[in-house]
């Protein structure tokens, strides 16, 4: 978000240093210089761009209930592997048609990609926000690090000119990670905020934790650790100097290591208070809005941690959430054709989406975050 303040050369005032407790007075937040408040905090001021961006991926109490069809690389190897053989880009695009025009709906936006989502992008109910990716897709396998890259041929301003009101990036990042890999994700994500400032629109970053030593991240051992990934990352990248302004973060437990859940796959990891507890120390040190994803879980998993998101009291602003509500259909659409996966979407595409929907009642709206109880607060 963009802060009113004057620059360093303007100003000659008292500094103040940053601490790393949430604000608590409405409105207003700390930071090194600029204008004070006569309570000694300064007061955050978010651009119009920026606030209309928001207010397009919102729904109406300024929740975040946003469906994903950014997928891409994994998408075509999951019809090409139910298919049996090569998918077109015809075929992706008709996939994510399908997926945008019937799911929208029942989303208050939806998360695309430049590749194949454009005309997707065209198909979705009239109130529905669009975020578009700017990220490759995947990582090479040949480099240490899962280091990011941008999609060629796109910016920030194209993104813009495409219909987006906010942007979206995903970051594999560990804090377990060597610190000169670290060092290049933060520069990496430094240019994006600053990019998305230039250009007056909201930047989502995605942080996908990840094994640094290649041990996997869907067994026990990873879930030991992932609390931990979860808290630092969103530490880390909440702070002003990346510009970000909306977190979609990952939940911070392996719902299956879980004792007691109904995902519980035998490994136990945490009881169900030490994964309250997880949920509540990763959203402590957030200090911009977060929102969960589904990681590609199924939905009853999904659903159930968001319950636990309810029960622990976090104050999450929503989900963007992808294959919890899609991926069953898979094998419909490539094995039975088009018309049979929207039928299946009507049906079970919509159920899926309900009970995330469901789960949301008590997500607390994005503006929260900063204290005030609307977003003309902070104009």
């Amino acid at each position: 978000m963009t802060v009113t303040m004057a620059s360093r050369e303007e100003y000659h005032g008292p500094t103040t240093i940053v601490d790393e407790k949430p604000w608590k007075t409405p409105g207003c937040r700390r930071f090194d210089v600029g204008p004070r408040h006569s309570n000694g905090r300064w007061c955050v001021k978010i651009t119009p761009g920026k606030l209309a961006g928001m207010d397009a991926v919102s729904d109406g109490r300024g929740a975040i209930a946003a469906a994903a069809m950014d997928q891409r690389g994994s998408l075509k190897k999951a019809l090409g592997t139910a298919k049996g053989g090569d998918v077109s880009d015809a075929m992706m695009e008709e996939f994510k048609g399908a997926v945008t025009e019937v799911l929208t709906s029942h989303a208050s936006a939806i998360l695309l990609d430049p590749q194949w989502g454009l005309p997707a992008s065209k198909k979705r109910a009239k109130d529905a926000g669009l975020l578009l990716a700017y990220e490759e897709s995947g990582y090479d396998n040949n480099k240490p690090g899962r280091l990011p890259g941008l999609l060629p041929g796109w910016s920030v301003q194209r993104l813009k000119a495409e219909g987006a009101n906010c942007i979206k990036i995903l970051l594999y990042y560990t804090p377990f990670e060597t610190r000169e890999v670290n060092e290049q994700k933060h520069a990496f994500i430094e240019r994006i905020g600053d990019e998305c400032r230039a250009n007056d629109i909201p930047f989502f970053l995605e942080p996908v934790g990840y094994d640094p030593t290649g041990g996997g991240e869907k067994g026990a051992e990873y879930a030991k650790i992932k609390p931990e990934v979860v808290k630092q990352s969103m530490a880390e990248f909440t702070q002003d100097r990346y510009g970000v302004d909306v977190m979609k973060v990952e939940v911070p437990v392996n719902m299956k290591c879980v004792e007691g859940a109904k995902a519980f796959g035998g490994a136990r990891v945490y009881s169900r208070d030490e994964a309250l507890d997880h949920f509540r120390a990763a959203a402590a040190v957030a200090t911009k809005p977060f929102i969960y994803l589904s990681a590609g879980v199924s939905n009853a998993e999904f659903t159930e941690s968001l319950e636990l998101a309810n029960e622990s009291g976090v104050k999450f602003s929503g989900v963007l959430c992808g294959r919890a509500t899609w991926k069953e259909g898979i094998p419909v659409y490539a094995t039975q054709g088009i018309e049979a996966f929207r039928n299946w979407l009507e049906g079970e595409g919509v159920d899926n989406i309900g009970n995330v929907n469901e789960r949301l009642r008590t997500a607390h709206p994005w503006f929260t975050a900063y204290g005030v109880a609307s977003a003309d607060a902070l104009a």
